[in-house]
């Protein structure tokens, strides 16, 4: 059996928020944090899943299809 190193629950809420609004800055502003912890946050999970979740447009994103499975 294969273990992963699971997510913490503020990344979790961070991928969650970002997902909802389409963009870090708003999810941070929903989390009261700063959109560069929500950043940070996204590229952990994205670093411990070995899978891109956003792809990034501008200022908004998208969930990758990884994303959103």
């Amino acid at each position: 059996i294969k273990l992963i190193d699971l997510p913490s629950i503020p990344a979790l809420q961070a991928f969650e928020r970002a997902a909802i609004r389409s963009s870090f800055a708003d999810a941070a502003r929903d989390l009261g944090r700063t959109p560069s912890a929500v950043s940070h946050a996204i590229k952990e999970m994205e670093d411990r899943l070995g899978v891109i979740l956003f792809e990034r447009v501008g200022r908004t994103v998208r969930l990758t299809q990884a994303g959103g499975a």
